[in-house]
């Protein structure tokens, strides 16, 4: 390893705080400029930050940097959707059959925070805040940044540079807009918004419902979810048509109407939400999308890793963790190309070949999860479905993953494996069940042996069909 190489790292959120700790953990000299305020001396706008959940994937990342523990004391464990029908009636749907598996509710700011005190310990790690960049020179390895309190501009040059800004990067912009570089991009929307809100703790401190879950309102359209904080609070998301709906956005423009709304819908959490209406109209309304990119890499010099390159969804939980499992393939990739004089245009090839059709697959699965959260969790089927997936993993642990625990459990496949895999075998018990062929009074392994070959039927169909 040439310990002397440069490194310009341009978004110090999440993956970017956790890519430069690494690789000052590996010698390299590193350069982290942030556009944003440090927020461990300047408090965000309230309403921007989903809940995370951090699951196997992410944590291996952060073990990967010797920060798992100190990471896990930031979490709250989720065990489970608990789901909140129209009369106010609950039920928990677990993640996994299997014991000790569950997802992890935490702080973004919380972690994100921790990440950047890690890395500024390193004698070899400098960070710059408040400047945005501008414009990158693809070709040289260097960035014009505008310091927002001088209003000056700055640049800052690298042996390579790594672009970790986030999905709306200034450095893809650069690569995208670079007339002699070939570059694909796609933007998808979805047409719904999100909006946050909170249940705010007990009055002694505690929670104020199950804290052990994440809480889903599934309405059909439309869905609120609730996830817990350390503090005794939840951080509650309203996911809402823009427009064309009994209930959107655009109509939903008086208190009226947001009260309205909610008493119709989420009777049960208007309860829990004494500041509703106020915070309704205080917090803002922020899109989702899905991008897709190629190529990720730019003359050896320039590298797009985390939502910068495949920004996804938030419906698998797995944006994060998605970020952090790069950081561990680039890691590995750098194992294998890593030398005195480091060819970075080859590990910068071998790590999209390695990531680009996994990022593209946990893109996929988390527009699938978006729909089966919001209109399937509360029908009869899928939760047969789920109490028999759950059944298979309790009894046969080595046998038998869901869909689900194949993405955010199994951390050693591949999210392209897991959404081959997975598709098939929802379609398979699907199938199964509702042509009666899973009776109540068959035994569990026959109903598993059975889903397993039709399973391995469908696989083998699709291979056929040039699908997989």
């Amino acid at each position: 390893m040439n310990t002397k190489t440069n490194i310009l790292i341009i978004g110090a959120g999440l993956c970017g705080s956790l890519l430069a700790l690494r690789l000052a953990q590996r010698g390299y000299k590193i350069t982290l400029v942030e556009k944003r305020p440090d927020l461990r001396t300047q408090h965000q706008d309230a309403g921007r930050s989903i809940n995370l959940a951090l699951s196997d994937r992410g944590l291996k990342g952060l073990r990967l940097a010797g920060v798992e523990e100190a990471a896990l004391q930031l979490c709250i464990p989720m065990y489970g959707r608990m789901i909140h029908d129209m009369e106010g009636n609950t039920f928990l749907s677990k993640y996994s059959g299997r014991a000790n598996e569950y997802i992890n509710s935490i702080s973004r700011p919380g972690l994100n925070m921790l990440l950047l005190d890690e890395a500024e310990k390193m004698p070899n790690v400098t960070i710059i805040f408040n400047k945005g960049c501008k414009s990158v020179d693809l070709e040289n390895g260097s960035a014009t940044f505008k310091d927002y309190p001088t209003n000056e501009e700055v640049t800052y040059t690298g042996d390579i540079i790594l672009g970790t800004d986030g999905a709306g990067s200034s450095v893809r912009k650069a690569m995208f807009n670079h007339k002699k570089f070939l570059f694909s991009f796609s933007q998808e929307w979805l047409t719904h918004g999100y909006k946050e809100i909170t249940i705010p703790p007990a009055n002694d401190g505690g929670y104020r419902t199950e804290k052990g879950a994440l809480h889903i309102w599934p309405r059909g359209e439309d869905m609120l979810i609730a996830l817990p904080n350390l503090d005794g609070s939840f951080t509650v998301t309203l996911f809402l048509p823009y427009s064309n709906s009994e209930y959107c956005f655009d109509n939903l423009t008086t208190p009226e109407m947001v009260t309205e709304y909610f008493t119709k819908e989420y009777p049960d959490a208007v309860a829990l939400m004494p500041n509703l209406v106020e915070e309704f109209f205080s917090n803002p309304t922020g899109p989702l999308g899905t991008i897709k990119c190629s190529p990720w890499n730019s003359y050896g010099k320039t590298l797009l890793l985390g939502d910068a390159a495949h920004a996804i969804v938030p419906f698998y939980g797995q944006g994060m963790n998605a970020s952090f499992e790069d950081v561990v393939v680039f890691d590995e990739i750098l194992d294998r190309f890593t030398s005195e004089s480091t060819d970075w245009n080859t590990v910068f090839y071998e790590y999209e070949k390695a990531r680009k059709k996994d990022t593209d697959a946990i893109a996929d699965l988390a527009v699938d999860n978006f729909h089966e959260m919001k209109e399937h969790t509360a029908s009869a089927l899928f939760q047969k479905k789920r109490k028999l997936e759950t059944a298979f993993e309790a009894e046969f642990p080595d046998k038998y993953y869901s869909k689900y625990s194949l993405v955010t459990f199994k951390e050693e496949i591949t999210y392209a494996e897991a959404l081959q895999q997975g598709r098939a075998q929802d379609k398979a018990i699907l199938n199964l069940l509702d042509d009666g062929k899973l009776p109540e009074d068959m035994e569990l392994s026959e109903k598993l042996k059975l889903v397993q070959q039709q399973t391995q039927a469908i696989l083998h169909d699709d291979e056929v069909a040039g699908n997989l």
